[in-house]
């Protein structure tokens, strides 16, 4: 018998039911496979910086050694990059960037961008900040009056000698509204820079200040922060500071520093941003008072800023 239509075709049958069993299957090892190749990558990934690092040594020069939040900064470099930091403590802040220069060390981390730029202008040397730490903000301390405006006319204020902090130092007063510099002032100012002042400013070494103000030879007195803690000087005692964000603090970001031929160096760029793990950034504070302001400048601004300052150590030394 036919199964053709009237019209000779044949009829539109429903379709076969299908086995969805292998189809099934097929998404779910889909699934697995990208699943396990997702896994991969993060791990992967996650392990790039530790394969990076793995096995190196990496010596940093420092005048701290003794301070336990380098050990765990040792620690965290070993765990997430793979690398062995070995600090070589220096005793003489003179010391570290000439072995640095001569490949004595692959970084050191001890001072500011001032001292580093007068560093380079006074050696003709190159070396780089590659790095950001913190500030730490340079006190006026006085026993006799709270605030700096009221210093009285003509109030004996001592200021550190030397060509770091004697600069800084004037710039903190110019800050509090004690006197003006010429040109607003550099990291390279001296006492001969004061063009107008309500106070009467004198210099001594940097570990004599706080001793004169408490002796009562001068009514206020910069005092740097190692100066002042040994003094015993209270917190309280600190009438004025200079403000860590402010342009003219610039200079006195603390940064980790390498030769000219590793500034962009992926490896020492990630042991300069391990400093900010908040480990290490505790550490850092408890052994500063709390005193401790952290930047995250990057490599090129810092660079930047180097240049400048480098431009004014040369201006101050003609």
């Amino acid at each position: 018998m036919s199964t053709t239509t009237p019209g000779g075709t044949a009829p539109q049958l429903p379709p076969r039911a299908t086995n969805r069993r292998p189809l099934v299957i097929g998404i779910v090892v889909a699934v697995v496979i990208i699943a396990v190749v997702a896994v991969f990558l993060v791990v992967n990934r996650s392990s790039a910086s530790t394969a990076q690092g793995a096995g190196k040594t990496v010596s940093i020069g420092v005048a701290d050694a003794s301070e336990p939040y380098w050990k765990t900064y040792q620690a965290l470099a070993k765990e997430k990059l793979g690398v062995t930091v070995k600090l070589v403590n220096f005793s003489d802040y003179s010391q570290p960037n000439p072995a640095l220069s001569q490949g004595q060390t692959d970084l050191n981390e001890f001072q500011h961008i001032q001292y580093l730029a007068n560093y380079n202008v006074t050696s003709s040397d190159d070396l780089q900040p590659i790095g950001a730490t913190a500030v730490y903000p340079l006190p006026l301390y006085s026993t006799k009056y709270k605030e700096a405006s009221a210093l009285p006319e003509g109030a004996k204020v001592a200021v550190p000698n030397d060509a770091v902090n004697e600069a800084r130092g004037l710039l903190v007063l110019q800050s509090a509204g004690l006197l003006k510099l010429k040109d607003g002032g550099t990291a390279f100012s001296t006492v001969t820079d004061i063009v107008s002042e309500k106070i009467a400013v004198t210099t001594l070494d940097a570990s004599q200040t706080a001793g004169a103000l408490q002796a009562g030879s001068v009514d206020a007195a910069i005092v740097n922060q190692n100066y002042a803690t040994q003094a015993g000087l209270a917190k309280t005692d600190a009438i004025f500071k200079d403000d860590p964000a402010s342009s003219s603090a610039a200079p006195y970001v603390n940064v980790f520093v390498a030769q000219k031929k590793d500034a962009t160096n992926e490896l020492y760029l990630k042991l300069a941003d391990l400093y900010h793990t908040a480990s290490v950034e505790k550490g850092v504070q408890e052994a500063n008072a709390g005193t401790a302001v952290f930047r995250s400048t990057s490599a090129a601004d810092l660079q930047k800023e180097l240049a400048t300052v480098e431009a004014d150590a040369k201006a101050a030394a003609k």
